[in-house]
């Protein structure tokens, strides 16, 4: 396994398909309890452009694409393992933030406009998980994760409605 810790990033050209080195020198491990986790064949692949600013990745294990999320452009995209496409997922997105999936596989999204965490049930309607907390009104719920029990647990900072940028 690699031992060393770059500081910066192995040029690469991204546009050419060509052959990869194993390992790839650039997922490296911080802390050396975590070297045994890295896959020796393994790469890091590029897998969309043109979002302003991409957040909250969330792996959909059942329908095998990737969601995350373009806060200021409103929107979330999907990366779909089977071909490779990239497509718009949800617009309007609430300016969400973190996403994640729930035990049932139903979409968790963190949305800045809304103020909100919210479920995307599977017959297309949107179920507020939290938009309160004791009496308050949320602040701009950023990542979420799903407890083996059930329970969603998140973040809420004040920064996401701070300003138009991000709802």
């Amino acid at each position: 396994m690699p031992t060393s810790t770059a500081t910066a990033p192995t040029p690469r050209d991204w546009d050419k398909p060509g052959p990869i080195a194993y390992p790839d020198p650039d997922i490296i491990a911080l802390d050396p309890r975590f070297r045994r986790y890295i896959v020796f064949n393994t790469s890091i692949k590029r897998l969309h452009i043109g979002t302003e600013w991409a957040e909250g990745p969330a792996w959909n294990g059942v329908g095998k694409y990737l969601v995350w999320s373009d806060i200021p452009n409103n929107s979330q995209l999907r990366w779909i393992d089977d071909d490779g496409r990239v497509t718009l997922f949800r617009r309007p997105s609430n300016h969400s933030n973190g996403n994640t999936f729930d035990y049932e596989g139903r979409q968790l999204s963190c949305e800045h406009s809304g103020r909100r965490v919210a479920r995307y049930e599977p017959n297309g309607t949107v179920t507020t998980v939290a938009d309160k907390y004791q009496g308050k009104r949320l602040n701009s719920p950023n990542d979420a994760v799903v407890h083996p029990d059930g329970s969603i647990w998140f973040t809420d900072p004040s920064y996401g409605i701070r300003g138009n940028f991000e709802g």
